[in-house]
């Protein structure tokens, strides 16, 4: 599969971003990568109009050994994505990018497939 992501997106964002932290400090650069990941999807999906990343660590309880977790809310006219780091078998992620690239992909193949469907 080839991955979009690569590359600074060179579009400005036209929907409402929030990022969330939950466990964990602010990042700026997290944040920063959440922006180029939806500034990509709406590259190719202009219907986009909110878009809500949570980004949780592991609790000061489990946090070590524990697994980053990543959602993602698209909101679009007439209905919303939910997408999520740890589709399929992942439980979640070590590396907080890992787990914001995947949500973002697990995002796309919905958004690919709404697209499909209409």
């Amino acid at each position: 599969m080839t991955m979009l992501y690569d590359q600074p997106a060179s579009i400005v964002m036209q929907s409402a971003l929030r990022v969330t932290f939950r466990h964990c400090d602010h990042s700026a650069a997290l944040e920063a990568r959440a922006r180029d990941l939806i500034a990509r999807l709406e590259h190719g999906h202009r219907n986009i109009v909110a878009c809500h990343v949570v980004i949780e660590a592991p609790s000061a309880h489990h946090a070590k050994g524990g697994a980053f977790i990543v959602n993602v809310e698209l909101s679009l006219p007439g209905t919303a994505i939910h997408a999520s780091s740890t589709h399929g078998v992942q439980v979640g992620h070590h590396d907080a990018y890992v787990a914001l690239r995947d949500a973002f992909e697990n995002a796309k193949r919905q958004l690919n497939n709404l697209a499909l469907a209409e």
